[in-house]
């Protein structure tokens, strides 16, 4: 069994950023697409993904189906998961045009970012050493990932506000709050492409 990281090794609730990324448009041709090519360019965006995430610290914490999970702690952890998701944004694009010309596929990535607590640590058997990560702050980030359209990442209020004490300009528009059963409605921004997609 693989050696557990040492961030792992003694449970504890921290505060993180939580980032989801999807594909979006992927998925239904995978249906079609030959096994190995599905595989091949599900391991391009989880690889640009990952990449990413790594530049700016961040720890990657699940990958299944077109999805995503990455966390980012310690100081400026706001500012180091928007510069992450505007690199996937970004970078992304370059994937979208290999994809139309080869294969004909219309796809775009999304994102959902929110801050709050959560339990960093490993499972107990039978998962022993399986690494987890468990939060209102998870459910809400990918709450906020099925809101985001395609091409678009979405930010809580809470990364927002944590943006500021950093000096970090990012340019979002507000929209309509998150409302949830039994508590306060969360703001959200949307970070979007320059062009408008017109599928989600």
């Amino acid at each position: 069994m693989p050696a557990i990281k040492s961030e792992m090794a003694v449970p504890a609730r921290t505060p993180v950023v939580i980032l989801f990324a999807e594909t979006r448009g992927f998925t239904h041709m995978s249906e079609i697409l030959e096994p190995a090519v599905v595989l091949a360019r599900a391991s391009e965006f989880f690889t640009l993904a990952q990449t990413a995430i790594d530049r700016h610290g961040g720890t990657v914490r699940n990958m299944l189906n077109d999805t995503l999970m990455a966390s980012f702690s310690g100081e400026r952890n706001a500012q180091h998961a928007v510069q992450a998701a505007q690199d996937i944004q970004r970078e992304f694009t370059e994937i979208e045009d290999a994809w139309a010309r080869d294969y004909g596929i219309r796809a775009a990535v999304a994102m959902g970012l929110h801050t709050g607590t959560a339990v960093v640590g490993a499972a107990d058997a039978p998962l022993a050493g399986q690494p987890l990560i468990v939060g209102d702050s998870v459910s809400v980030a990918e709450r906020l990932l099925h809101r985001a359209r395609a091409g678009e990442f979405i930010l809580s209020k809470p990364v927002m506000d944590a943006l500021l004490p950093t000096g970090y300009a990012l340019d979002a528009e507000p929209l309509p709050s998150l409302e949830i059963t039994h508590r306060e409605p969360i703001q959200l921004y949307g970070v979007l492409r320059d062009t408008r997609l017109d599928f989600t």
